[in-house]
């Protein structure tokens, strides 16, 4: 679904579309900032409770976190971040891929930071789902004691169960997520409103003194605090990475008219209630309903929790590809879940890595309150990063000067630095397992773009320049390589070079086909490419010519399509008497690469688990042909 949906047509329909697109994005781009009152205004008790509560700590709490909400997520993403599009698609990814193009010497300082933000996202699409769904079925303890001792077993069993049915997709359920998410926030808002009247006083959070008086008086404490509060606004980068879905403006529409006032008013009425009843302090959000409404609220959480958790999944799905095309991440397989919805999408291998990531994080830590202290890190990183790649965006590509630039994004800056620097007292609680993920992802990007590039420059040595190997081939004519019919097709990934595949084959087979491309596929630094400006052909010589695809990076790199296309614009050849030509590079680790021994270790590794090109391109399979060589690295 993407924002055009509904443009065209009757002036009539576009109400309708502007609503159901806005209603789609409650379920996909609100889904995670949606669960967090099942534990944030806890998290934030527990400090400040031990000694008792005091009425100006709790109103000083829901002021910041009113003022949270306020300034990052309505100021920062929905009305800023959303204009920052790469030809319409919004994340970490799509902005560091719209910079590159202007970066010049910041290039590798861009990518370490996108890389980063991109990394934090897949540490959030880990905790995201453990938390939510432990979070909820906690829940049930409150209907009775008895489950207390299942809540682990059967947040396991929704979790495999969710994970496993990714491969069908989500394209039928998706149509729910929507109104299901919906009435959600209808039930956040109206168990606020009816606990507001427990202490009006609770409305005086509006006024932002609370919150900064209440950070000026706590000191340390109040830091510590901060790092619960920052909980309130998990899921913001989902704003900005579902953009391409369903456009600025249902996103903005969704959040004024719904969700905003919802977890506001929920914030306020959880926050009366504890000024009315202290001992609800254990559990705010559920004790806000009456003993007969627990239960269908408790099954509600539970299905918003689930939602919340497939947007991160999806998030993660999208990110790894845009990643893959952008050269960061090997090759892997993609799966359409469906005909009509380009977005989605299943990787078997992310799907996989999620399911361990997420079951070690519910065994290690057992409780929504333990692993509660693990989050915040991730998500205060990746807003930290995607604030100082929007201060390039503001410089690059909205020509603004830099003192402007940064007088606008500096106490944001300033800002979410603090909320980070309180999340980093939480490291040692089970801070450390964001990072720890983090790192390792940015480890595993560093090492294959600095891999791939190094391999490039070591085959580029001993590659003919394609010129000067199309002229020795006439100029020998008598020594010419035996001409068969057909149409022979080189994938390489510099077409200034002679392909190994192509040097092999002629060495080795001693043949030539009638025609010959050269086929270089680059990913264009924008999300979709027209398919006018998907091929084109540059004649070498009689029997020599190169194409270069270009696909963006949300497209899938379909080959086989891609020269049906070229048929059709003119170009004669048959696929059935075309064959394709693949390299295939065994890998020797090499201590004097320019990579330590371990890096190039987990280099050969990355490439060994690498789908087949021919599988990732989408050749046909009884077409190609596999030559391969030995390259020190």
């Amino acid at each position: 679904m993407h924002a055009s949906t509904g443009s065209a047509a009757h002036p009539e329909s576009r109400p309708r579309a502007m609503f159901l697109l806005a209603l789609g994005s409650v379920g996909v781009v609100y889904g995670d900032i949606g669960t967090s009152p099942l534990y944030a205004f806890r998290e934030a008790l527990r400090p400040v409770s031990g000694d008792g509560l005091v009425r100006e700590e709790v109103i000083g709490l829901i002021s910041l976190m009113i003022w949270t909400l306020t300034i990052i997520v309505t100021i920062k993403y929905v009305l800023f971040l959303l204009r920052a599009d790469n030809h319409g698609e919004g994340g970490t990814l799509s902005l560091l891929a719209l910079l590159m193009k202007t970066a010049g010497k910041h290039a590798p300082i861009l990518f370490f930071m996108g890389a980063a933000g991109a990394a934090l996202f897949i540490g959030d699409a880990m905790i995201t789902p453990a938390l939510s769904v432990l979070s909820a079925v906690e829940g049930l303890t409150l209907v009775t004691p008895a489950f207390g001792d299942y809540v682990v077993p059967i947040s396991v069993v929704i979790l495999v169960l969710l994970f496993a049915v990714q491969s069908l997709g989500t394209a039928a359920v998706s149509k729910f997520f929507g109104p299901i998410t919906a009435i959600w926030f209808i039930v956040l808002g109206l168990g606020g409103i009816t606990h507001i009247s427990d202490d009006l006083g609770i409305l005086a959070a509006f006024n932002p003194y609370y919150a900064v008086h209440f950070m000026a008086t706590e000191g340390y404490l109040g830091l510590v605090v901060l790092g619960a509060v920052f909980l309130t606004v998990t899921g913001a980068e989902a704003l900005y990475a579902d953009l391409g879905h369903f456009g600025r403006r249902p996103i903005q529409w969704a959040w004024f008219c719904l969700v905003f006032p919802a977890l506001t008013l929920n914030y306020l009425g959880q926050g009366a209630l504890v000024l009315a009843r202290p001992e609800t302090v254990s559990n705010p959000f559920f004790l806000m309903f009456p003993n007969w409404a627990l239960l269908p609220v408790v099954i509600l959480a539970t299905a918003a929790t689930i939602i919340a958790s497939q947007a991160v999944i999806t998030g993660a799905f999208s990110l790894t590809r845009q990643a893959i095309h952008l050269g960061f991440l090997p090759r892997m397989e993609i799966f359409h879940t469906s005909e009509t919805q380009t977005g989605q999408i299943y990787l078997p291998a992310v799907n996989t890595v999620l399911l361990l990531g997420v079951m070690l994080l519910v065994f290690l830590f057992g409780s929504s309150e333990s692993l509660a202290t693990a989050y915040g890190i991730s998500v205060t990183g990746a807003m930290v990063v995607t604030t100082v790649l929007a201060f390039e965006f503001l410089r690059a590509r909205w020509h603004w000067k830099p003192l402007t630039a940064t007088m606008v994004l500096l106490p944001l800056f300033l800002l979410e630095l603090t909320f980070l620097g309180a999340n980093l007292l939480k490291i040692h609680d089970g801070g450390y397992v964001p990072v720890a993920i983090a790192a390792g992802v940015v480890v595993i990007m560093w090492t294959w773009t600095r891999g791939t590039r190094i391999l490039r420059e070591k085959t580029r040595r001993i590659e003919v320049p394609m010129s000067a190997f199309v002229k020795s081939l006439e100029k020998h004519s008598t020594h010419a390589p035996v001409q068969v019919p057909g149409t022979a097709i080189f994938l390489t990934s510099d077409p200034d070079f002679a392909p190994a595949a192509l040097l092999h084959n002629i060495k080795h087979n001693h043949v030539l086909h009638e025609q010959n491309f050269v086929l270089t596929i680059t990913t264009a630094n924008k999300p979709r490419v027209a398919p006018a400006d998907r091929f084109t052909v540059e004649r070498i010589s009689e029997r020599f010519s190169r194409i270069e695809m270009r696909f963006g990076f949300m497209e899938t790199q379909n080959v086989s399509q891609a020269l049906g296309v070229m048929r059709k614009a003119g170009h004669k050849f048959d696929i059935m008497s075309t064959s394709f030509y693949l390299g295939r590079r065994k890998l020797v680790p090499d201590a004097q690469s320019g990579m330590p021994m371990w890096q190039d270790r987990l280099f050969i590794a990355l490439a060994d688990l690498a789908t087949d090109p021919s599988d990732y391109f989408r050749l046909p399979t009884n077409r190609v042909v596999e030559l391969g060589s030995h390259v020190v690295i």
